[in-house]
């Protein structure tokens, strides 16, 4: 498991990569909620009322970091996040 500081303009997120046998399982934490690869799923995160995005084709936080946002729980769109907006954008909504 590598885990990496992610300093952004409204605090420090942290980005974890965990190698799994056949992919990595990438996922940046921040106070208010998560932005997930697609490796997990955005139904669960419904079912749990999590605020939570989705950031597919990522190997690593860098590439999450840079990638757009493809999906959105029900309670991160009632923050602003969108389909298509980029990760950083998504995560500042986040704190």
């Amino acid at each position: 498991m590598n885990t990496v500081d992610i300093e952004l303009k409204a605090g420090k997120a942290k980005g974890i990569e965990i190698p799994l046998h056949n992919a990595n399982l990438v996922l940046i934490l921040a106070p208010k909620g998560y932005v997930m690869c697609g490796y997990l799923n955005i139904e669960a995160a419904n079912r749990f009322g999590d605020l939570a995005a989705v950031v597919k084709g990522v190997k690593t936080v860098e590439d999450m970091l840079n990638g757009r946002v493809s999906q959105v729980s029900k309670a991160a769109s009632g923050l602003g996040i969108e389909p298509g907006m980029d990760c950083k954008t998504a995560l500042e909504k986040l704190f």
